[in-house]
This record gives C-alpha cells, structure tokens and sequence, in this order.
C-alpha cells in the first residue's frame, strides 16, 4: 500500500468539501497531507489538519496583517516573493518575507516558501537569514536548484513536472538528493497529467509521484517511501 505526503495543498470553502477530499486522497494513497496557507481564507482553511502551515504570502504585502496563533502548527507558509505578477510590490515583498522567517526562526519552525522570477532576491534574503524549510512548487532552473540545495532547504516538485514544456523542473528534478526530495499537489491548482482540466486535488498526488519514480529510476512504493521519510523529517518527525 502506497503511503503518500502531500505537502501542500490549500483548502478554503466548506469544511465538508476539505474531508471529502482527504477519505478521496487516503483511498488514493495519500495518507498525510499539510494545509497550507498564506492570507486569511486560507489559514481559516487548515484547520482540523494534523499538518498545518500558516502565514502570509506575497499578495498580502504592504497590507496590516494581524498576527497568527502558531500554536500546534507545523510550519511557517505559504511566504515568499513572486515578481512574476506582482514586480511592483517587490519591496514590501522582501519586507515580509524576511519578517516571516525571522519569525519561523523564532519559534524554531521550518518555512514554507513560493518563489517564481526572484531568484536573485530570494536567495539573498536566505542567505542573510539563515533558516531551514521547503522551497515549494519549485518552477526553477537547474543551477538556482542547485543554490538552494546549498542552503539546506528540501525541495518540492509538483504536478508542473509531467507537463511537455517543464523540462528544466524535469532537470531540477533528477538533481536533487535523495534525501531531500518532497512531492506536492499545490491543489486545487496544477492538476497533473493525466488529470490537466480538473480541479487538483491531493488524491491525485499519485500521478505526480508515479512520474517522478519513473524519472528517477525507482519503485513507486520506495519513492512514496523516501518522500514521506522526508516530509516526516522537515515537518517535525514522525507523528
């Protein structure tokens, strides 16, 4: 029997809809999943998860954030920098980024992290702040994976990996250690293939992980193995 972690998907919405998902998810071979969040519905949705990650992300930059209760939680997230959409905001953004993992350190927590088109900025703030945590959905090249890796962090491969045009996280893929590989839905976005169209959901975390095991030459079983290993390691060991 498959025993997947998926290590980031975002709920919000009925606390109905959030359960049917996971009996789906567990019939799947998904059996922990880490909620995760990053503005106010989304933080709302991880609770009742034994896997919680709150925060707040790239879009609530510049804006008045109440603080967050961090108590049973697992991780600091989702945080980080996207210039991809929002460039202009790039200042607030490195401003609450490097707040959140001052604050991670400080109740000894890893960070959950979104990068896309800042890679320069995002390893510099890393750099100035040491911390441990997971580079989430990592879309990057090669070598910035490689940096990345210097710094200590996991790195977690989505369902972007299966598309045709995802060859560099192909790349960044088969680069990274053992030991330091995470999968993830990032549902309801990045539905995989063979399930592009669909709203994503942690059920289908499978696809994502049968490919993966493919790609780096192992058993389906020993790389749910080794993933969920280091989920269990990053996240706080196991429960």
């Amino acid at each position: 029997m498959l025993e997947l972690f998926d290590t980031h998907a975002h709920f919000e919405g009925a606390r109905g809809e959030s359960a049917a998902a996971v009996e789906r998810a567990k019939t799947a071979g998904v059996t922990r999943i880490m909620a995760v969040g990053g503005s106010e519905p989304l933080n709302a949705g991880t609770e009742g998860f034994e896997y919680r990650a709150i925060g707040w992300d790239r879009d609530q930059a510049g804006k008045e954030l109440p603080a967050l209760d961090y108590t049973g939680v697992a991780a600091v997230g989702e945080i980080g920098l996207d210039y991809h959409y929002s460039p202009e905001t790039r200042d607030a953004q490195c401003e609450l980024f490097a707040r959140q993992i001052d604050l991670a350190n400080m109740f000894g927590l890893p960070v959950v992290i979104h990068t896309r088109d800042a890679d320069d900025d995002t390893l510099g703030i890393l750099r100035e702040i040491p911390s441990k945590g997971i580079i989430h959905c990592f879309t990057g090249s090669p070598s910035f994976c490689r940096a990345l890796l210097d710094l200590g962090f996991y790195i977690s491969i989505s369902g972007i990996v299966t598309f045709r045009a995802a060859e560099n996280v192909r790349e960044s893929a088969r680069i990274v250690p053992d030991g330091r590989l995470l999968i993830e839905t990032d549902s309801p976005f990045l539905a995989p293939v063979p399930m592009r169209g669909n709203q994503n959901e942690p059920a289908f975390l499978v696809h994502t992980a049968r490919f993966l095991a493919d790609l780096r030459g192992m058993p389906l079983e020993d790389f749910a193995a080794l993933t969920t290993r280091n989920a269990l390691s990053i996240l706080g060991g196991i429960r």
